[in-house]
């Protein structure tokens, strides 16, 4: 068995165990910083994503010329975390990145996977830091975030350093996001969003510098979409940054049928400490236009209908083509990319990134 079959055979025990945690999601506990922007290798996955829009240094930052996702992955494997080996893949790590050129209309994305260890891949449970052959995203108490990545085979890197502006987003209900019906269906989720990004981009082998704005999620759970015949098979999800500074996340969790298995979201306004918590009662997304995959068949819509309690909106992608194949890491494929968001006159109010699961089969990770 190759290396690479190995470490995908090990994800898919890590959650498709069958253990009680992983049945029953994670229990509501208080936030609790900053030992909770680490890792948490307890629970079985998490993930720290990161994406925003670039522009030239000195340009218009509401007219990005590029998009960036950034994410590191960390799973909790079948293996016993008592094993005495250095070797024994207890957890592993993963990261997907990726470049959308909105003026060549093309984007560039690369992934990686190594079990957590040697120095290699490693995600610290003091505070927010996640290398992974080479790939970093590390938190300084007082700068902010520092984001570095190099693809070679895709040819482009980033340099990033982004500092906070505004106070923690705890989703859901202070930090505990419910994700479905069931007792436990739930994560323990915080967003950072209206980072000011400063930093350096080079494609292939030219650098600039850029500037824009970001938005960071951490996430942790002990399930994906959780269990049973009525469960989900994927979910639709967006992070705005609105231009008035405010921060809009959007969600639904979709069973094979296409019907809502749940839905939710926040806002916070500008100014504001607190978020407003959306019940699932309270959003529908309406998908509109698709776009046909021609690498693997799947149909993503890529322009939605946002109803909110803060108002109706649209959302549209700004390219269409921001399909992600991460068969080799994650086993997943997905469509991940920078989007806008548009008032009821058609005037943009927001840009942010629109991720879409499940679209090419159900969402499984390994």
């Amino acid at each position: 068995m190759q290396r690479r079959d190995l470490l995908l055979a090990l994800g898919t025990l890590a959650l498709n165990s069958g253990s009680t945690a992983a049945a029953l999601g994670v229990t509501r506990r208080p936030l609790r910083f900053p030992a909770d922007f680490g890792s948490h290798p307890d629970t079985h996955i998490e993930w720290w994503y990161l994406t925003g829009a670039l522009s030239p240094g000195g340009a218009d930052p509401t007219t990005p010329t590029h998009g960036f996702q950034l994410t590191f992955f960390r799973l909790r494997t079948a293996v016993d975390p008592a094993h005495p080996s250095r070797f024994a893949a207890k957890q592993l790590l993963m990261a997907h990145a990726a470049l959308t050129d909105l003026s060549a209309k093309t984007l560039r994305h690369d992934q990686a996977l190594a079990r957590s260890g040697f120095g290699l891949a490693e995600s610290s449970e003091q505070d927010t830091d996640v290398v992974l052959l080479g790939w970093r995203l590390r938190r300084h108490p007082t700068t902010g975030y520092r984001a570095q990545l190099n693809s070679e085979r895709a040819n482009f890197a980033l340099v990033l350093d982004l500092k906070p502006t505004q106070p923690l987003l705890l989703q859901g209900q202070a930090g505990y996001s419910r994700k479905g019906p069931e007792p436990g269906a739930a994560s323990h989720y915080y967003s950072e969003p209206q980072l000011q990004l400063l930093g350096e981009l080079t494609v292939d082998g030219k650098r600039q510098p850029v500037q824009g704005r970001a938005w960071l999620d951490h996430e942790w759970s002990n399930q994906l979409l959780g269990s049973g015949p009525d469960s989900a098979i994927g979910w639709d999800w967006t992070g705005i940054n609105l231009l008035d500074g405010g921060a809009l996340t959007l969600f639904r969790l979709r069973r094979a049928d296409g019907s809502v298995h749940w839905a939710g979201g926040s806002y916070r306004a500008a100014g504001q400490t607190q978020a407003r918590d959306f019940a699932p009662a309270e959003v529908t997304l309406q998908p509109g236009r698709t776009w046909k995959s021609a690498r693997t068949g799947a149909v993503y819509p890529v322009s939605w209908r946002l109803n909110t309690p803060i108002g109706n909106f649209e959302m549209h992608a700004l390219l269409d083509d921001q399909e992600l194949d991460a068969r080799s890491s994650t086993g997943t494929v997905y469509w991940e990319g920078l989007s806008e968001l548009l008032d009821g006159s058609g005037r943009r109010v927001g840009l942010g990134y629109l991720e879409m699961t499940g679209y090419a089969g159900p969402l499984r990770f390994g």
